[in-house]
């Protein structure tokens, strides 16, 4: 009786987890707004800017756009695993992989988009090699490697992890 109630209110603890996934959502607009106002520095500047220039602002531009779209994959495949599973219907406009993804891919496909965005900050810093520190891209470059790395450790233990488990599931019935 008593272990039944701490369950369920163990389990119905996960709606706290809402207002931070909503947090989340609203915090794509800060990063919207952020990118509209490097789209329109790099507009106005547009004239003055050299190629190297050019591509570093764009660079900019695809940094943000990983960023938010790492943190439309994090709400949503996360709220539908911790929170409550949101219901798909055949042709309602929304991209069903994102609901489907479990925590195993959301943390490979999170490493993912934080290597992609670290290599754009490390081809940044190469591209302004003049204005940068041989200590600054040194930190550049070994940071993208951790990330590297700990992506390719994070799959592999995910991909031993899998098959040490034995096929139908865990621990039910236990």
């Amino acid at each position: 009786m008593i272990k039944d109630a701490i369950e369920r209110l163990l389990f119905a603890s996960r709606f706290l987890l809402t207002p931070l996934y909503l947090a989340l959502a609203f915090s794509l607009l800060a990063l919207l707004a952020k990118t509209g106002l490097h789209l329109y520095q790099f507009i106005v500047q547009l004239p003055s800017l050299n190629d190297e220039g050019v591509l570093l602002s764009e660079l900019t531009l695809v940094d943000m756009t990983l960023t938010a779209s790492l943190v439309v994959i994090v709400f949503i495949s996360g709220y539908t695993n911790f929170v409550a599973p949101v219901a798909m219907r055949e042709n309602d406009g929304r991209p069903h992989w994102i609901a489907e993804i479990d925590f195993g891919e959301l943390k490979l496909k999170l490493m993912a988009s934080i290597v992609a965005i670290s290599a754009i900050k490390l081809l940044e810093g190469f591209m302004d090699v003049a204005h940068e520190s041989d200590r600054e891209l040194g930190w550049l470059a070994g940071i993208h490697l951790t990330f590297v790395v700990s992506a390719l450790l994070l799959a592999l233990t995910d991909r031993l992890g899998q098959r040490s488990r034995p096929a139908g599931g865990g621990a039910e019935g236990a």
